[in-house]
């Protein structure tokens, strides 16, 4: 690894650290502060919507999912009205009902999954008020579950986690939209389009800077054009390609800070920071040592799918943010990684969204994994296993494994699905283990919430839109309905006092099993889905064998 590549990493995890520590103040001032603004008070009013109440858990869930449902049926219909709609210079018709079923459920759930070429297939219209819209109220919505969970281990013998649609208009108001006005300036500086022209001599119009700093901050990542962040009119300059990738993770480094803020222990968020960074920074380390060896079957570098003004190990730090991240942007192509380093962006989404994770989604994907540590630690040594001053019980494990497994549950039973079935299997471009690691990687992205792909694989079909969509489903709410009930129930214990038997949760040996636990959950689960893909793949790539 030259100069270049140790100083472009260490720059990036500096910001990383920094920016996240700064912007976890700002969060904590955002919902913390007592008196709501003028604008939110509007908000408030023509909505009517009574801001002081507090839910409980139950009810918090409820109003995330009523919010979702909601969502989806308005996005349906703005695609399958599109054709009369303004804002439409290209007259692109009605998005077939499947693929705007999938749609909406992708960008609801904060996976953007994109079955289509959104310059060729989508308006103005759709782009920005269907699909923008929800870039910033479903990242809102998972910004909010993490708050309330912070409350839950806050309170002492109380249910209340705050209001579902206080907290969602203030991270909205307050977070997103002043941090995306920001960087899409800065990026319509740096020469990324924006305007609403229709696609002239092949060259595409639309609002691009403004779509592109909403899906990097918020964990988005549907791109307005195809090709994604690969595309000379998304991301121009190496200077615009760093800022984008230091949007991905910002929000959700930010998270742990809050956190350790939020319940007064501010160096379990230190720990919980350091054990997303740990994982993350070997996940990238495998990676790029993987795409600088030299492909044995052709005996050049891997360069096939890679946008040539950006360096190699600026596509590999792409590649394994997005992954970590909830995101799925891209500005290579994963399909043509070298097997172990696709196999490793595809095992960065199996372990559960918590490696940093989606804004909100992977603080509370970890305190699922903290819960499990201190549950199994406590079985080795015979105690009542404590989380934060909180006895962990029967109920708490019972939903931190409902959380943490069902994602992977889905994927496994998706991929099944798809390799027993002709509408599974037509898909699919490559032959042998390449193609189960398509198929594999679709569905984890799905249920991961993720929305990169393996672009190989042909998904735009009534099987895919709807199984995915399913399985995105599954993903988000099968994770925040259990977070929200565990939240209601820690906020109901008494805090008890540590005992020389306490497991110390902000100590070296605790961060070491936690990573232990998240590597043991993904590897038990997928080993043998991984060892049939990217495993078997380089086994026969380096005996010569392609596919």
């Amino acid at each position: 690894m030259d100069s270049s590549t140790w100083a472009l990493f260490g720059t990036y995890a500096f910001i990383l650290l920094v920016g996240g520590y700064a912007l976890a103040r700002y969060l904590y001032w955002v919902y913390e502060k007592p008196e709501p603004g003028r604008v939110e008070r509007v908000f408030y009013r023509a909505m009517k919507i009574d801001a002081q109440t507090s839910m409980t858990g139950w009810l918090y869930a409820k109003s995330v999912l009523a919010f979702s449902v909601v969502g989806v049926a308005l996005l349906v219909a703005i695609q399958r009205l599109q054709g009369i709609l303004p804002l439409n210079p290209d007259h692109l018709g009605p998005v077939a009902w499947d693929l705007a079923l999938n749609t909406a459920v992708s960008f609801v759930t904060n996976t953007n999954w994109q079955a289509y070429s959104g310059e060729a297939t989508l308006s103005h219209l759709t782009q920005m008020v269907g699909l923008g819209t929800q870039n910033f109220v479903s990242a809102g919505a998972g910004m909010a579950v993490a708050v309330a969970l912070a409350r839950g281990f806050r309170n002492r013998e109380s249910s209340h986690l705050g209001n579902f649609w206080k907290d969602l208009t203030r991270g909205v108001l307050y977070v997103l939209v002043p941090l995306s006005l920001v960087l899409a300036l800065v990026l319509v500086g740096e020469g990324v389009v924006q305007n609403f022209h229709a696609t002239s001599d092949g060259i595409p119009g639309g609002p691009a800077a403004s779509q592109i700093a909403i899906k990097q901050l918020g964990t988005n990542g549907g791109g307005l054009f195809g090709v994604n962040s690969a595309h000379p009119f998304e991301n121009p300059t190496p200077l615009s390609n760093f800022l984008q990738l230091l949007s991905i993770l910002i929000i959700p480094a930010a998270f742990p800070f809050f956190f350790g803020r939020m319940i007064g222990r501010r160096k379990e968020g230190w720990l919980l920071f350091a054990v997303m960074g740990g994982v993350f920074a070997l996940s990238l380390a495998g990676s790029y040592w993987a795409e600088s060896q030299i492909n044995p079957l052709t005996s050049l570098p891997y360069l096939e799918g890679k946008e040539m003004r950006f360096t190699q190990a600026e596509s590999v730090l792409w590649g394994s943010a997005t992954t970590v991240a909830s995101n799925g942007s891209v500005n290579s192509m994963h399909d043509s990684y070298s097997p172990i380093a696709g196999g490793l962006f595809l095992f960065n989404i199996m372990l559960g969204e918590v490696i940093f994770g989606g804004v909100g989604s992977g603080l509370y994907g970890m305190a699922l994994f903290a819960i499990l540590t201190v549950f199994l630690s406590g079985l080795m040594v015979g105690r009542t296993p404590e989380y934060l001053g909180k006895k962990i019980e029967s109920r708490e494990i019972i939903l931190s494994g409902v959380g943490a497994l069902l994602p992977g549950l889905t994927i496994l039973l998706g991929t099944a699905l798809a390799v027993v079935t002709e509408a599974g299997l037509k898909a699919v471009s490559n032959p042998g283990p390449h193609g189960l690691t398509q198929i594999l990687y679709a569905m984890t992205s799905a249920a991961g919430n993720n929305g990169s792909a393996f672009a190989g694989l042909g998904v735009n079909s009534p099987f895919y839109n709807l199984t995915l969509s399913a399985l995105m489903w599954v993903g988000r709410f099968g994770v925040i309905v259990p977070v929200l009930l565990l939240a209601d129930s820690v906020g109901r214990k008494k805090l008890i006092a540590a005992s020389p038997g306490t497991l110390p949760t902000a100590s070296p040996l605790f961060g070491a099993l936690l990573v232990a636990v998240i590597l043991l959950v993904g590897g038990l689960t997928f080993f043998p889905a991984l060892m049939l893909g990217p495993v078997l793949e380089h086994g026969a790539m380096l005996r010569g064998i392609g596919f």
